[in-house]
């Protein structure tokens, strides 16, 4: 079936599909090798798919085309490991819920509307929603690790235009993805190569991740966004929350409560509205386009 007779926006629902169950799949691979070996071997993997699949020439790079990819590779590795920490203790939709305020936040910074006050206050009070928890099953670390995560994907989303910028195609992508693996390695590879020896599937498992999780979404976006506008892609990409609470149920038979589904609904609304307010603003560009967590 050729991929031009599937509608844009299939192509990118099934994108953010593609990474939310690529990190739930790695959760079920935690007691193996623990969140930040599950970091590890997702980059590595994912850096070497990416590398094989666009092979970089970085002979020619100048000094500010390495500067911006090593900044780029910093944020994968933050972001990454801190939402798989974040994962490790609260459930995945509600990880991903949080993470969302990083990207939200720094649309409402570039916007001027006394209008986006009303979204940020609804994005706030799906936070606090979240973090109020008087039964005691969400701990603070997985709330902050989650937003902490939510912050390095905001410096990704800044860092990622600037490389988009500097380097053609994915090329820089690839080669801070490999940077990122790079940062993660001392945290992680003790716990990782403990895994590996230990159980014959991690190894296959955390290939399906990086498929999942960062060639075949940044594929589907490639195409969606060849046919759809670049608001109608962040309206896309804000379904991020829902897909990951999906993904949880599915994958690991983590059901939302009444509470963080009403938190979710907030901060995907909030998303959704300052994304719509934003691209009616903008000219259409790649930096109009907030990219997903890779």
């Amino acid at each position: 079936m050729r991929t031009s007779s599937i509608p844009a926006p299939v192509l990118m629902i099934a994108a953010v599909l593609s990474v939310q169950f690529g990190a739930a799949l790695a959760r079920t691979q935690f007691d193996a090798v623990g969140p930040t070996g599950a970091v590890l071997l997702r980059l590595v993997f994912g850096a070497l798919i990416l590398l094989i699949a666009v092979r970089p020439n970085v002979r020619g790079w100048k000094r500010e085309q390495w500067a911006a990819a090593t900044v780029l590779g910093i944020a994968l590795a933050g972001m990454n490991s801190l939402i798989y920490l974040a994962i490790g203790v609260i459930p995945i939709g509600v990880a991903v819920t949080l993470e969302f305020t990083g990207p939200l936040l720094l649309a409402l910074v570039q916007t001027r509307r006394i209008a986006d006050a009303a979204w940020a206050l609804l994005a706030f009070a799906g936070v606090v929603l979240l973090g109020f928890d008087d039964g005691g099953d969400l701990p603070l670390a997985g709330i902050l690790f989650a937003l902490g995560a939510g912050a390095f994907w905001a410096v990704y989303i800044l860092a990622s235009a600037r490389v988009g910028r500097l380097v053609p195609g994915v090329e820089g992508l690839a080669v801070s993805m490999a940077i990122g693996a790079v940062i993660a390695m001392p945290f992680g590879a003790t716990a990782a190569l403990g895994g590996v020896l230990a159980s014959p599937v991690v190894l296959p498992v955390f290939v399906g991740v990086a498929l999942l999780s960062s060639a075949l979404p940044y594929a589907l976006e490639m195409l969606a966004l060849q046919r759809l506008s670049t608001r109608v892609f962040g309206v896309l990409s804000a379904l991020g929350p829902a897909m990951a609470a999906l993904a949880g149920l599915l994958v690991l038979a983590q059901a939302l409560g009444t509470r963080e589904i009403i938190a979710l609904i907030l901060v995907t609304a909030a998303s959704v509205g300052v994304t719509v307010g934003v691209r009616r603003r903008r000219p259409p560009g790649p930096e109009a386009a907030a990219p997903p967590a890779p």
